[in-house]
């Protein structure tokens, strides 16, 4: 009964936002509408695609790290993906952006697992704190990009790095769309192996399970879905922190139930706030922000409430 409203609830919230926005479409004449098929549609689908990697990839890497306050945005992986962007744009145009993105977010993610690991294991506190000096590091570098690009093209970059679907049309969809869907289909079949990630790795690998492959295979799928999702949308933080945690509130937190339900929920609460961003004001303001806005509170509450809990420092 509880999933049966869950998936009531994100479905009509994705199906409402097609026709919620500043120029009103009421069905059924909405229907034939060039605003509803060529702006709204694709902007809806790609929101509810990166909604749904961004969710899927923050439950993933909350379960590999053993640590409920990571997500691929303070992880760096986001900062990655928006180096990666940023290169491709600027110096290497024969690179395709998402590969960049890709790359990049890949090997943001190991280095900062890389700073945090210690003979002891990989704490809590050391991995945000590496999240967090890998992020402004490669933050600095795509400032120093931004710095060095064409005035002209500065405002679209700028727009981009907040976080935006404003200029989200049926091409960002077909490029984007193919690798975000092979990111979580990854991730959805390893949903039973994050289980046993989650596990110590001495258990782990009792358990015969080879912890450094698997991981791997965990960050790469992440890493494209995330990739992708900046290529597309840019810098949309704090959504893979908040959505599984409102999921393991609601269903428990198996991550065979924990990933598919994360993709649903995190395809409808970014809609959502897309929706809620382009409505409220004439100016399309962009969802990055208001995530944002959302976001530094609930890690605020969840740091308090794990303090000291289950998933402490190694």
């Amino acid at each position: 009964m509880r999933r049966a409203v869950f998936l009531f609830i994100c479905v009509s919230i994705l199906l409402a936002a097609f026709f919620i926005g500043p120029s009103g479409i009421l069905p059924p004449k909405g229907f034939s509408s060039p605003i509803l098929w060529e702006i709204r549609a694709p902007r809806v689908i790609l929101a509810a695609l990166c909604g749904a990697t961004l969710s899927a990839s923050g439950a993933a890497l909350q379960a590999v790290f053993h640590n409920p306050l990571v997500d691929p945005y303070l992880l760096g992986l986001s900062a990655g993906g928006a180096l990666g962007c940023a290169l491709s744009v600027a110096f290497f145009p024969f690179i395709p952006v998402p590969l960049a993105a890709f790359v990049c977010s890949y090997l943001s993610a190991f280095l900062t697992y890389a700073l945090a690991r210690t003979q002891e294991g990989t704490g809590r506190l050391a991995l945000i704190l590496s999240g967090v000096v890998v992020s402004a590091f490669l933050t600095a570098i795509v400032s120093l990009i931004k710095f060095l690009l064409d005035p002209h093209r500065l405002t679209e970059v700028v727009l981009w790095l907040m976080g935006s679907f404003a200029l989200s049309r049926w091409e960002e969809v077909k490029a984007t769309a193919p690798l975000i869907l092979i990111g979580c289909f990854f991730l959805f079949l390893l949903r039973y192996r994050l289980n046993v990630l989650s596990l110590s790795e001495e258990e782990a690998k009792v358990l015969g399970v080879s912890v450094g492959k698997e991981r791997a295979l965990v960050i790469g799928a992440v890493a494209l879905g995330v990739g992708a999702s900046v290529a597309a949308a840019g810098v949309i933080g704090w959504v893979g922190l908040m959505v599984p945690h409102l999921v393991r509130l609601c269903l428990g937190p198996e991550n065979q139930r924990l990933i598919p339900y994360s993709m649903i929920a995190g395809a409808a609460i970014l809609v959502a706030a897309d929706t809620l961003a382009r409505s409220l004001t004439t100016l399309d303001l962009p969802v990055g922000i208001l995530t944002s806005l959302l976001g530094v509170p609930f890690f605020v509450y969840l740091l308090r409430q794990h303090r000291g809990a289950a998933w402490d420092d190694a």
